[in-house]
Protein backbone atom coordinates (compact mmCIF):
# COMPACT_ATOMS: atom_id res chain seq x y z
CA UNK A 1 0.00 0.00 0.00
CA UNK A 2 1.25 3.90 -0.73
CA UNK A 3 1.96 5.76 1.80
CA UNK A 4 0.29 8.69 -0.39
CA UNK A 5 -2.77 9.80 1.75
CA UNK A 6 -6.47 10.90 0.81
CA UNK A 7 -7.53 14.29 1.57
CA UNK A 8 -9.83 14.23 4.57
CA UNK A 9 -13.26 15.79 2.37
CA UNK A 10 -12.96 12.24 0.25
CA UNK A 11 -15.41 10.12 0.97
CA UNK A 12 -14.65 7.26 -1.37
CA UNK A 13 -13.16 3.72 -0.88
CA UNK A 14 -9.54 4.05 -0.05
CA UNK A 15 -8.47 0.81 -2.31
CA UNK A 16 -5.55 -1.80 -1.05
CA UNK A 17 -4.09 -2.02 -4.67
CA UNK A 18 -3.55 0.23 -7.67
CA UNK A 19 -4.17 -0.64 -11.51
CA UNK A 20 -4.01 0.67 -14.82
CA UNK A 21 -6.49 2.59 -16.59
CA UNK A 22 -7.08 3.64 -19.76
CA UNK A 23 -8.15 6.86 -20.92
CA UNK A 24 -11.48 6.19 -22.44
CA UNK A 25 -10.73 8.37 -25.24
CA UNK A 26 -7.36 8.09 -26.54
CA UNK A 27 -6.44 4.81 -25.59
CA UNK A 28 -3.34 5.97 -23.76
CA UNK A 29 -3.05 3.87 -20.03
CA UNK A 30 -1.16 5.27 -17.27
CA UNK A 31 -0.48 3.03 -13.78
CA UNK A 32 -1.80 4.17 -10.27
CA UNK A 33 -1.07 3.25 -6.70
CA UNK A 34 -3.88 2.26 -4.49
CA UNK A 35 -4.22 6.00 -3.30
CA UNK A 36 -4.38 7.52 -6.87
CA UNK A 37 -6.77 5.12 -8.36
CA UNK A 38 -8.99 5.79 -5.10
CA UNK A 39 -9.39 9.34 -6.02
CA UNK A 40 -9.70 8.38 -9.96
CA UNK A 41 -12.56 6.13 -9.56
CA UNK A 42 -14.07 8.95 -6.95
CA UNK A 43 -13.53 11.73 -9.74
CA UNK A 44 -14.96 9.79 -12.54
CA UNK A 45 -17.78 9.06 -10.08
CA UNK A 46 -18.37 12.68 -9.59
CA UNK A 47 -18.29 13.40 -12.76
CA UNK A 48 -21.37 11.21 -13.78
CA UNK A 49 -23.22 12.35 -11.17
CA UNK A 50 -21.69 15.98 -12.30
CA UNK A 51 -23.61 15.69 -15.42
CA UNK A 52 -26.82 14.40 -14.44
CA UNK A 53 -26.79 18.56 -12.51
CA UNK A 54 -26.01 18.07 -8.91
CA UNK A 55 -24.06 21.14 -8.08
CA UNK A 56 -22.32 19.12 -4.75
CA UNK A 57 -20.69 16.69 -7.42
CA UNK A 58 -19.32 19.36 -9.40
CA UNK A 59 -17.41 20.55 -6.17
CA UNK A 60 -16.08 17.07 -5.56
CA UNK A 61 -15.05 16.54 -8.80
CA UNK A 62 -12.88 20.15 -8.95
CA UNK A 63 -11.46 18.85 -5.85
CA UNK A 64 -10.79 15.93 -7.01
CA UNK A 65 -8.95 17.45 -10.10
CA UNK A 66 -7.30 19.62 -8.29
CA UNK A 67 -5.54 16.54 -6.12
CA UNK A 68 -4.81 14.87 -9.46
CA UNK A 69 -2.81 17.99 -10.53
CA UNK A 70 -1.27 18.09 -7.46
CA UNK A 71 0.04 15.17 -6.50
CA UNK A 72 0.45 13.06 -10.25
CA UNK A 73 0.28 15.84 -12.87
CA UNK A 74 1.56 13.37 -15.43
CA UNK A 75 -1.42 10.95 -14.79
CA UNK A 76 -3.47 14.06 -14.86
CA UNK A 77 -2.83 14.69 -18.15
CA UNK A 78 -3.04 11.09 -19.50
CA UNK A 79 -5.80 10.15 -18.10
CA UNK A 80 -8.27 13.31 -17.04
CA UNK A 81 -7.16 16.37 -19.28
Amino acid sequence: MNKQKLPSWFKGELYEEGDTVRNRFSGEEYELNNVELSMYDFVMGASIIAEMGLDTDIVNLRKGLDWFRKHNPKAYMVLLD
